[in-house]
């Protein structure tokens, strides 16, 4: 009988290799034959298909691969990941996934759940803040519905001493996007708002000047959205160099006198070396800017970065939407997509 086990077992772990290796290459000569474009491509439009959706996240396995890169689904699994990542001398911001919505009251349960995650964060005493998209507030049903959603955030977020970031999305959403947060942070006062600026759209430059001027706030990322050619970079040495610049302004004397703080939210080395490059040649303390990174992606180069005293926050998702963010992550970096490859069969 143990004999009959061990043989099944020994050739359900062939097949899982044979599957894996094929399947891995096969991407890669799809990658090789059309490139690394066309996969990130083909990967942000998974991550909208409500089939793929279905299909992944009713499948056991894919959890057990996605789980590198989300915390959990509930807020004592985000809670328990930001107490774990304090304790390593880094800090946190949580995000309660979900983007997208389409009913009123998917918006207000959002804001419900975020409520509750900041008064979660206040009462464990961990070090984080939250993140916040706009279009899960309820932004591309009715914008009122969204700033009313997001004012109530921003209220709470301010009677416990916390604060939150607005995510940025798509082009399309990225004036109405700023026109809110100006509206809340200066029409309001609410100061304890921040905001997100991506490297790959031509118009960035531009906003970045104004958010310099205003003082403001700001994370700095590549962005993980598929743009035509005539809103955004197409090719990667355009973002990065676009990245560089942008995160010399907002460290430059002049940002830092009108009170702006950074955060650079990358895990490229060159992006990385040339922040560091830059604030060593302008004597900035390591403690005036911070990296962001994302949960579960290079850890030990996250433990470097404190230990070379670098201040260093985690971006943790946490949720049961978790599809979308997931497939995100694996366009943006192929290694994330071998990653998942080479486990999702090992499942």
């Amino acid at each position: 009988m143990e004999k009959t086990k061990a043989s099944t077992s020994a050739r359900a772990q062939t097949l899982s290799a044979v599957v894996t290796l094929a399947v891995t290459a096969g991407v890669g000569y799809l990658v090789y034959r059309n490139g690394e474009t066309w996969l990130r491509s083909s990967l942000l439009y998974l991550s909208r298909m409500k089939l793929a959706r279905r299909m992944v996240t009713r499948f056991p396995p894919a959890w057990a691969v996605a789980s590198r890169f989300v915390a959990g689904e509930s807020v004592d699994e985000a809670i328990a990941a930001a107490r774990q990542l304090n304790a390593k001398g880094m800090l946190v911001t949580l995000d309660y996934l979900g983007e997208s919505i389409t009913a009123a009251t998917e918006a207000s349960a959002a804001r419900d759940q975020i409520l509750y995650l900041l008064q979660r964060i206040h009462a464990s005493g961990v070090d984080a803040y939250v993140s916040v998209k706009l279009s899960q507030l309820g932004l591309t049903i009715d914008e009122n519905l969204a700033i009313g959603n997001l004012r109530a955030l921003l209220t709470e977020a301010k009677a416990l001493g916390l604060r939150v970031r607005i995510d940025m999305e798509e082009s399309a959403l990225v004036d109405r996007t700023l026109d809110i947060y100006r509206r809340l942070r200066f029409g309001e006062g609410f100061e304890n708002v921040g905001v997100v600026i991506q490297s790959s759209l031509y118009r960035s430059e531009a906003d970045v000047r104004k958010l310099v001027e205003e003082g403001a706030w700001v994370r700095l990322v590549k962005g993980a959205y598929k743009e035509p050619p005539d809103l955004a970079y197409p090719q990667k040495a355009g973002v990065d160099a676009a990245f560089v610049r942008l995160a010399e302004l907002l460290l430059a004397p002049e940002a830092g006198a009108r009170g702006v703080y950074l955060a650079v939210a990358t895990h490229d080395d060159a992006m990385i070396a040339a922040v560091q490059r830059y604030a060593a040649a302008h004597n900035l303390a390591r403690d005036a800017f911070e990296f962001q990174m994302l949960y579960g992606i290079r850890r030990e180069w996250q433990e470097q970065l404190v230990a070379q005293g670098y201040r260093v926050r985690i971006y943790v998702p946490y949720g049961t939407a978790w599809y979308p963010y997931f497939m995100r992550r694996l366009a943006e970096r192929p290694a994330n997509l071998w990653f998942f490859v080479s486990n999702f069969f090992r499942a």
